[in-house]
């Protein structure tokens, strides 16, 4: 086999006046291979095959399986030809398919990357894109567990975005992030563009569920759902997704609390993503500040939607509840107990319930991570007397101390004593006699009877 320079070098020598046989010299090949080179009877770079194509006579049914299920494995495949008689190995059989483009392109299962993509016009004020990020490892200290969440929304006209961090992603917390990063933002669009997420939409037919077309009222909004499969329809906010987790999420550090790191985010967006330029019309630029400045918002609802924030805590040693940055008091009781704590949104105040949904406390509610303990004076009275009650106040016994035993202790001793040994007059025939008196009696008895 002639290599593609090789290939090269003895054609111009041909095309120069050689013979074949002073090229077959000259490259150190035989003058057979050199003529079918020269021919085109061969392809530089392609081996020719030492015998028979084994494979060939498999090759309509392995296509025609393929056209029929694009996405079957090739080891199943390799079973089922096996059983027709093949007799290569698994990797030469994998390798046909591959040379061979066997299996066919699959458009629906296919990602977007590649796809031919449409410019989307997003007119000033039209359109709010959201869409939720699973942020890997959050801090030990948020007690998240493994994941923590983000809602994302962009506008899509100027690129301006915001974030909120939340410990799930059910519709109370989707309708506080609306609430609180549209305020962030400025303002309302036209529309909301969502994926097909079901706190939205039933997914399986992209219509408005019932619960979440109250909010949309609420917020005089329309509500755009994307297409199936269609992750390019809301680029702006996938790319803010992106950013979010690679510039922002990836050098958090571990010791911050919920409310910092959602102050962290707000700086972040403010300093570096507010601050990127993009093109403004007519061949100039602008930052996103300015851009999203100008776009045509309109105002919140001065309340948001009431919907209910509802999670689980455990209670502190010290009869605190920690909520938002803050510690709620409940009866020393509950210490170390579960409860539920459940804000609803625009109320000014937190309940506290047991497992069982009794509300045993309320409490004004005290601004976001302001770390303040926020204590009724009954529950402070009950935890002094709880804690006075089961307070000793003995000595402490000291390691090395001799102890004997007490009264208590020697008059047990004693009738334990008494009951290993018991009177002789309960013993029956076969105990033995200790007694002579016994003995003596035993004798009268047997005198008297003769």
């Amino acid at each position: 086999m002639l290599t593609r320079e090789e290939d090269i070098d003895a054609h111009a020598l041909r095309r120069q006046g050689w013979t074949i046989s002073a090229i077959a010299r000259h490259l150190g090949r035989d003058r057979k291979t050199i003529r079918a080179y020269l021919n085109n009877e061969r392809v530089a770079g392609v081996r020719k095959p030492a015998g028979e194509d084994r494979f060939e006579p498999f090759v309509d049914y392995v296509r025609a399986r393929l056209a029929e299920d694009p996405h079957l494995w090739a080891v199943t495949l390799f079973d089922e030809v096996v059983a027709l008689g093949y007799a290569q190995s698994y990797p030469t059989f994998t390798r046909q398919i591959r040379t061979r483009n066997l299996r066919p392109h699959c458009e629906p299962c296919s990602a977007t990357k590649g796809r031919p993509a449409a410019v989307i016009e997003h007119p000033a004020g039209e359109e709010t894109q959201w869409d939720w990020v699973e942020l890997p490892d959050p801090p030990a200290s948020w007690g998240w567990g493994k994941t923590a969440h983000l809602l994302v929304g962009a506008l899509a006209h100027s690129g301006r975005w915001r974030g909120h961090l939340a410990p799930a992603q059910d519709q109370a917390q989707l309708v506080d992030g609306l609430d609180k990063t549209t305020r962030k933002l400025g303002g309302l669009t036209h529309k909301w563009r969502f994926d097909r997420m079901a706190t939205v939409c039933h997914p399986e037919t992209g219509r408005v569920t019932a619960t979440f077309a109250a909010v949309a009222k609420h917020y005089g909004v329309q509500v755009a759902i994307c297409p199936p499969r269609r992750g390019n329809r809301k680029g702006v906010v996938e790319k803010s997704n992106h950013t979010a987790a690679q510039r922002w999420w990836r050098t958090l550090s571990d010791d911050v609390s919920v409310e910092q790191a959602q102050a962290s985010l707000d700086r972040f967006c403010e300093l570096r993503g507010d601050a990127r330029l993009r093109a403004a019309g007519h061949g100039g630029k602008a930052s996103v500040l300015t851009i999203a400045q100008r776009e045509p918002l309109a105002p919140v609802p001065s309340t948001p939607f009431p919907a209910t924030i509802t999670e689980d805590r455990t209670v502190s040693a010290q009869a605190l509840v920690a909520w938002r940055g803050n510690f709620y008091s409940v009866p020393p009781e509950l210490a170390r107990a579960q409860v539920t704590v459940s804000q609803r949104l625009g109320e000014p105040h937190v309940d506290i319930a047991t497992a069982s949904g009794i509300v045993i406390a309320r409490h004004e509610l005290a601004p976001a991570g302001a770390g303040v303990m926020v204590r009724d004076h009954g529950h402070v009275i009950a935890l002094e007397q709880h804690v006075l009650a089961g307070h000793d106040t003995s000595r402490p016994h000291r390691k090395k101390e001799r102890i004997p035993p007490g009264p208590a202790a020697l008059a047990a001793a004693e009738q334990l004593r008494a009951r290993n040994q018991p009177d002789s007059h309960d013993r029956d025939d076969g105990d033995v006699v200790i007694d002579l008196g016994a003995y003596d009696r035993a004798a009268q008895g047997r005198n008297t009877l003769t």
